[in-house]
């Protein structure tokens, strides 16, 4: 049985492998992201046959940033796949350029606040401003809602704090950086378990390595499925 709140995250090598990593997990998930990693190796193509021929739902994780026409007309393409999910960053005029190039689809427009992998130290590098990261991710959050995105993709231990803004009402929150308790945190800093992050105001969490890493991976989804099975929103 499973459970659209699990996003899947296919991050390996190529489309066969994604594929094939989706026939092992069978029926024990039906969401699945595939990201910029596998563009090159066939991504569009498996998520054209994951969702037209096996009914799955797929989240496609572009990150897309440019100028907003350069934006709009990417989007305008990827729409026309009938995917779920897209994420662009969530600076406001790639979010408006976003959802006018997603008009008249059904594609949900993401805004990516601050990367889960990234903390303070790696802000300072960047020059970004002086603040508390999750009050950026906060402030980053509203301004894609006030371009007009259908949600954002923030760690879950900001999830709770972006749900209790008036403006996220309605608004999807998709949360990667989470791994079950016990999993190996690889490169993300801000982490938390999968019922966590449904607690604090998630409507999806992704999970990608302790999935297809496992030897078994149905039953490393269906454990996550257990883990949020009972568990719903506080926030």
């Amino acid at each position: 049985m499973s459970d659209d709140r699990l996003i899947v995250a296919l991050d390996v090598p190529n489309a066969l492998a994604g594929l094939e990593m989706a026939k092992r997990i069978g029926d024990a998930a039906n969401f699945y992201k595939i990201g910029l990693g596998m563009l090159t190796g066939g991504g569009l193509a498996l998520a054209n046959e994951l969702k037209q021929e096996h009914g799955k739902r797929i989240f496609l994780d572009m990150k897309l940033f440019d100028i907003g026409a350069t934006v709009e007309a990417a989007v305008r393409g990827l729409a026309q796949f009938d995917m779920d999910f897209l994420t662009v960053h969530g600076d406001p005029h790639v979010v408006r350029a976003a959802k006018e190039g997603a008009a008249g689809s059904n594609l949900k427009i993401l805004g990516v606040t601050i990367l889960t992998s990234l903390d303070r130290d790696d802000l300072n590098a960047c020059l970004i401003r002086d603040g508390e990261l999750p009050e950026l991710v906060v402030t980053r959050a509203l301004r894609a809602f006030e371009a007009g995105a259908d949600g954002v993709i923030a760690s879950p231990q900001e999830a709770a704090m972006i749900r209790a803004q008036p403006e996220a009402d309605g608004k999807l929150i998709v949360t990667p950086g989470v791994r079950p308790a016990g999993a190996v945190l690889g490169d993300q800093k801000r982490v938390t378990t999968p019922a966590f992050a449904i607690e604090n105001g998630a409507d999806h969490v992704v999970v990608g390595r302790p999935i297809h890493r496992a030897d078994d991976p149905a039953q490393a989804a269906r454990d996550i499925v257990t883990e949020m099975s009972g568990v719903s929103r506080t926030t």
